[in-house]
Order: C-alpha cells, then sequence, then structure tokens
C-alpha cells in the first residue's frame, strides 16, 4: 500500500510541475497571441478610419481633393485635372506622399483632383499606363488618356510643380 501511495504522490508531483511548468507558458501564448491579433485589428482599423477620413470623394472644383480611385472619377477632368497616384500600403516613400497629401488637402488647387489607386489590385489600369513601380502618378485627360506620367516625390507641392 505505501508503494502505491508513493506512487501516486509521485504522479501528482510531476503533474504539478508539468502544469506549472507547460501550463503557464501555454496559457501566456495564448494570451500575447490574443493580444497581439487585438492590436493588429485595432490598427487595421485605425487606418482603414484614417483613410475614410481623409479622403475626400467628393467632387467639388471649387477646392481640389484627394479622392479614391475608380474609373468613372476619370470623367472629372473634362473640367479639373485630374491625377492617379499608384500607391502601395507596403511602400515607404508612398506613405510618406500620402501623409503630406492628407496633412495638406487645403494646399490641392481647385479644380485638381488626385485619385489614390491601389497599385497591387489595379493591374489592368497599369497596363493602360505601363505604370511598372508603385508610387507612379499619372496625369490624364477625360477619356483617361495618357498626358504625363512621372515617379516619385514625397511632397503634395511635387505633384503640383508637375501637373500640366
Amino acid at each position: 500500500m505505501n508503494k502505491n501511495i508513493g506512487f501516486v504522490i509521485i504522479v501528482i508531483i510531476i503533474g504539478i510541475i508539468v502544469y506549472f511548468t507547460f501550463g503557464r507558458v501555454y496559457k501566456e501564448d495564448i494570451a500575447t497571441t490574443i493580444n497581439n491579433d487585438t492590436i493588429e485589428d485595432i490598427k487595421e482599423s485605425n487606418s482603414l478610419q484614417t483613410e475614410e477620413k481623409s479622403i475626400d470623394d467628393t467632387a467639388d472644383l471649387d477646392k481640389g481633393s484627394y479622392q479614391s480611385y475608380s474609373e468613372e472619377k476619370i470623367a472629372l477632368a473634362e473640367t479639373g485635372k485630374v491625377v492617379i497616384f499608384f500607391h502601395a500600403s507596403w511602400c515607404p516613400s508612398c506613405k510618406a506622399l500620402n501623409n503630406d497629401i492628407e496633412n495638406n488637402l487645403a494646399s490641392i488647387p481647385a479644380g485638381v483632383i488626385i485619385l489614390k489607386a491601389d497599385y497591387d489590385k489595379e493591374t489592368e489600369l497599369k497596363k493602360k499606363y505601363g505604370v511598372t513601380t508603385q508610387h507612379t502618378l499619372v496625369q490624364v485627360d477625360k477619356d483617361g488618356g495618357l498626358i504625363k506620367k512621372w515617379s516619385g516625390g514625397s511632397k503634395l507641392e511635387n505633384i503640383i510643380s508637375q501637373i500640366n
């Protein structure tokens, strides 16, 4: 009987050691994973909210605007100047230009519409204008014809200086 009690006690002690050694680590890993996932969700949500607040989807030609790209907005070039900004979320120079535009929305001249196109998703649009790198800007006419194409620049004033 004493052998059985000793065996049970040893098994219980080993069980307790295993629980406290691996159980806590497992719980901490789960908590860390949950916290990291939650943090990423919050960051993504804040990023989307910032983009929604800063990109003006109304066409008021009395002032300039920065809008999400859509094909029908090209027609705004009939009465204004339309520039498509091929932006990639992973591109540092795209982020810098995007931030400068968003911080200086009031500085976009009247009649200038900058359309932010997703470099990774707009593959047909990239083919149409021969865009091979992110952070490319394309000025178009009302029919979508290419007027001018250039790359680079981290300031809104760089875009404005290039517009014909």
